[in-house]
């Protein structure tokens, strides 16, 4: 088991990320360690989860982090109240057993089935356990604030409450500029921090997610049902009256989900981070799915009938130490046979992205490789995110550990940088440490790499990261003890 603290940037503290083999070997049964970090100059909605095999399918939480005068330093009007909704998916199967065959296979797992709110899947599920629909109370006019996290593992979703409009205020601990809507939009590894008023005729309403299915051509690997939840009016009469459900989004609809994914943009307050503007490093990454030849370990794999289904940024096929965790190497001077310091900046080949045209056995191969892209201390990076049209177009959420990173800007098709350039939000872009790469297009983010460590990148889609869709950067050591990545803890556990 090991834990990563999402969206914590750990300055000072790399050893207590969290990412089995990349900074820390596992925890294996019976033993302990201790997670010692700050979160100083953070506050807003974040979690924390399992960050191996599929375990972050139930072990997840809530990690809220208020501002240190309290409620009333928020920069939008005080709520009533306060709700944290986590969102999540249920396999009836063991998620380790479901992680094993896809890994041994080379298959992607079976979709979800059912998705949860707080836990508990709602009332159009045939569950036998009774009690198994989360509730929230409200009073007339009151105004709650909504702490949305997506912690499934799969599956971005749509969120509505039947009746009721949300303010959004904040998105990744990141506070916004208020922005007003009657969906959430949310990918695997984002929170949205979001104020709710009670203003519909008292009742009782159903608080709604279904998912977005972004893959183009269309092969659903996700449950096509819906979670819910109940909102229920203090006072509102018979309880025993069914709510009504919202009308959801078509699982399909990209046009809903980057109007929101979009439009959002940055509360520039004073003393926070504002957009760089000279770039040190520039990376062109396609991110998408393909294929590779089975690993030696993968031994169910069927060779006979060729590569299996594989993920890659850049066309390096990301696969995680077996021995020594890329901190220790890094920190000892001993990456050889760990890691190697050559993930390129551009792909190996430059074709047509998002064509169909492009969608063939020679551009689909990708091997497997443990490398990594290393960064002087303080340098400025902008990285151009391209998502392919490889096996399928899709949207891939991208979490950066360590960092934020403001989105610049965002597009369909092949990424055009004259074109581009003209639409980069360099005054208020949105905040954030994961970005849903739009379905057959791209995402400009720019961030400044001032901590040290081994800081993993990767597609929060695990059945994607497990295949490869992630790589490492190795941001070196500033000049002070500060700037310098500190000793392991004692409690570090070995391999």
């Amino acid at each position: 088991m090991t834990i990563h603290w999402h969206g914590i940037f750990q300055r000072g503290t790399p050893w207590a990320d969290g990412p089995t083999m990349v900074t820390q070997c596992p925890v294996w049964q019976g033993g302990n360690y201790t997670y010692r970090f700050n979160v100083t100059g953070q506050e807003g909605t974040l979690w924390w989860h399992a960050h191996i095999s599929f375990l972050r399918a139930t072990v997840y939480g809530a990690l809220v982090i208020l501002p240190r005068a309290g409620a009333g330093a928020y920069p939008f009007p005080k709520p009533d109240k306060e709700e944290i909704l986590m969102f999540g998916e249920w396999w009836n199967a063991n998620v380790y057993d479901l992680h094993e065959t896809a890994f041994l296979s080379g298959q992607p797992a079976g979709p979800a089935n059912a998705y949860t709110i707080n836990g508990k899947p709602g009332d159009l599920y045939n569950c036998s356990a009774p009690n198994h629909t989360h509730k929230i109370e409200v009073r007339h006019n009151e105004t709650t604030l909504l702490r949305i996290i997506n912690a499934a593992l799969n599956t971005p979703l749509f969120f509505k409450v039947k009746d009721h409009t949300f303010t959004v205020v904040a998105a990744d601990a990141c506070y916004t500029t208020p922005y007003k809507t009657d969906v959430v939009v949310i990918a695997p590894g984002q929170t949205v921090d979001a104020l709710m008023v009670a203003d519909a005729v008292a009742g009782r309403y159903y608080m709604a997610v279904s998912p977005y299915d972004s893959a183009i051509p269309g092969n659903p690997a996700f449950s096509m049902t819906t979670g819910t939840a109940v909102l229920e009016y203090v006072g509102a009469g018979n309880a025993t009256v069914p709510p009504v459900l919202p009308p959801q989004p078509d699982y399909n609809d990209t046009a809903t989900a980057h109007k929101f994914l979009s439009n959002l943009t940055a509360l520039v307050l004073p003393g926070r981070p504002t957009v760089p503007l000279d770039v040190d490093t520039r990376m062109f990454v396609t991110v998408g799915l393909g294929v590779s030849d089975c690993l030696p370990d993968q031994t169910m794999c069927n060779r006979s009938e060729g590569p299996v289904f594989s993920s890659s940024m850049n066309n390096a096929s990301f696969v995680l130490p077996r021995t020594t965790s890329m901190l220790e190497a890094h920190y000892g001077g001993a990456s050889a046979g760990v890691y190697t310091r050559d993930f390129p900046d551009r792909p190996p080949i430059v074709f047509d992205y998002t064509s169909a045209a492009s969608n063939n056995a020679t551009m689909q191969y990708t091997e497997k490789s443990t490398k990594v892209k290393t960064l002087k201390y303080n340098a400025t990076v902008e990285m151009v995110l391209q998502n392919t049209a490889l096996i399928a177009k899709e949207s891939h959420p991208m979490h950066l550990h360590g960092f934020n990173f403001f989105v610049l800007a965002q597009g369909f098709g092949n990424y055009n940088e004259t074109a581009a350039v003209s639409q980069f939000n360099l005054v208020n872009p949105q905040e954030r440490n994961t970005v849903a790469v739009p379905t057959g297009g791209w995402a400009v983010i720019r961030f400044v790499a001032d901590n040290p460590g081994m800081w993993y990148m990767h597609c929060h889609f695990d059945a994607h990261l497990d295949l490869g869709l992630g790589m490492v950067f190795e941001v070196q050591n500033g000049t002070t003890a500060d700037t310098s990545v500190p000793p392991p803890p004692r409690d570090l556990p070995l391999c």
